[in-house]
């Protein structure tokens, strides 16, 4: 966009329409005040962000008067911190940005100071230093320049307008492993602050006013958003963590009932049939007197027999006769452990297929191979992966699995049986390390793609206006 040139004059009145396109605010209307010097824009819950050496500042505006639904995110670097005082005498420390004034297909830098003026009629002060010298003041007038309108803000162009931000990451995580390392190196790349939280070391502060989550003796700031790695042995409290979140508007990656739920094999397979997705045979039952008919609802021996809270392979256990399943579940009955059982899928062979569904869309998939001797193909119990091609089926039955516990990232185990696919899990937190090794792909940028797709501003409705 062209910078105005000194023989093209624009001629202003005291107030005049206006976009900001590096901060995603397509229209706005401003008051031109030239006994200020510097010029103001309407912010609140402003919040500093980033490395100290090069410090963002995070704030969010209403453009439109009254329209307090309408909220625009923004964020931009700081380049200054200065008093200003007002024109009624009140002095006051303001955090200084730098951003594109856009008029009349014109643009040229201005800088910008942040403060509340929700009492003020004007959304932006325009100041003297912010006027370039080919600008005539019509200080009687008003709307010299093309009007813009507030229109835009309840159509699709106003998310196209939202540039991409800078935005402020937290990761649960309890584990310096590939996967966490890869979202804090993939985000920071993109200019993003990513924030290792651990999950375990938070709490939380449960009112009706002002709930917050604490970590390590301090509230935790504002994110735009949540990355959930919560580990199976502290399922409670962390789905507790991200509920918590959620509770005060933060987006969350995956949802803290959707996590709960692919966490309890029995919920998830019930949750599965109830979105008719393929499965194996799977029954259970709590009383011993039910053993032999356990088995025959499921089928014939072998048989797989799974803990509840199985992961990574853990507690789960193939019978080879049924006198062999009859003593499993004996034994599991003993521990007073919860358990199903399994038609075991034969024709797998060992083999299952590790789908990756990242914000409703299969973005790889690997064929894992289990360790000589092991029915179980789990990388993490000396597996093997490689890239491979999914049927339209098994693509379509990744995506109603993952569907069905409303997760934006999941790992949708399957095997490939006579009958179709079918799903033996859901995984809410799925380890990247294997995947992007397997196939070349950058699955954390394509999750990070939902994210920034997600921070930004969507459009509001029209209020009706009413009938006379």
């Amino acid at each position: 966009m062209p910078t105005p040139d000194d023989t093209d004059i624009l001629n202003f009145g005291w107030e005049e329409w206006i976009s900001l396109p590096d901060l995603g605010i397509p229209a706005l209307r401003a008051k031109i005040d030239t006994g200020a010097r510097t010029s103001a824009l309407h912010a609140f819950d402003i919040e500093t962000f980033g490395p100290a050496a090069k410090p963002k500042v995070r704030f969010t505006l209403h453009p439109i008067p009254g329209r307090d639904d309408l909220v625009i995110p923004c964020s931009a670097l700081i380049t200054d911190r200065r008093e200003v005082t007002s024109s009624n005498g009140e002095k006051e420390m303001r955090f200084v940005i730098q951003s594109d004034l856009s008029v009349s297909g014109q643009s040229w830098p201005i800088e910008i100071t942040l403060t509340n003026r929700a009492t003020m009629n004007s959304r932006m002060l325009l100041g003297r230093t912010a006027l370039k010298d080919n600008i005539s003041i019509v200080a009687t007038e008003r709307f010299q320049q093309p009007e813009l309108n507030y229109d835009v803000y309840h159509t699709s162009k106003m998310r196209q307008a939202q540039p991409n931000r800078s935005l402020r990451i937290a990761v649960l995580s309890r584990e310096d492993n590939y996967s966490t390392r890869r979202l804090v190196e993939e985000g920071e790349k993109r200019g993003h602050t990513v924030e290792v939280i651990n999950t375990t070391r938070c709490y939380m502060t449960i009112n009706a006013m002002a709930p917050d989550v604490h970590y390590d003796g301090k509230r935790l700031p504002r994110f735009d958003a949540v990355i959930p790695r919560i580990g199976a042995s502290i399922t409670p409290y962390g789905t507790a963590i991200v509920r918590q979140f959620e509770t005060i508007g933060t987006y969350c990656v995956n949802p803290s009932a959707g996590i709960t739920a692919s966490r309890d094999k029995l919920h998830a397979h019930q949750l599965m049939a109830r979105h008719k997705v393929g499965m194996p045979n799977t029954a259970f039952a709590a009383s011993p007197k039910d053993t032999g008919n356990l088995i025959g609802l499921v089928g014939t021996a072998p048989l797989i027999v799974k803990l509840l809270e199985s992961t990574q392979g853990k507690g789960v256990v193939l019978a080879e006769t049924k006198k062999a399943a009859e003593s499993v579940i004996d034994a599991f009955r003993g521990l007073k452990a919860n358990f199903l059982v399994q038609d075991f899928v034969k024709e797998a062979a060992g083999e299952d297929i590790r789908c990756l569904v990242v914000g409703g869309k299969v973005v790889a998939s690997m064929k894992r191979t289990g360790a000589e001797g092991d029915f179980r193909s789990n990388l993490h119990r000396g597996g093997s992966a490689q890239s491979v091609r999914i049927t339209k089926e098994e693509r379509e039955t990744a995506l109603r699995a993952a569907k069905a516990f409303d997760l934006n990232l999941a790992g949708v185990d399957l095997l490939r049986s006579e009958n179709g696919p079918k799903v033996l899990e859901v995984n809410s937190s799925p380890g990247l390390e294997g995947i992007e090794n397997s196939t070349g792909k950058n699955i954390a940028g394509k999750l990070y793609d939902v994210i920034e797709s997600h921070a930004r501003a969507t459009p509001i409705k029209r209020r009706k206006t009413a009938k006379p």
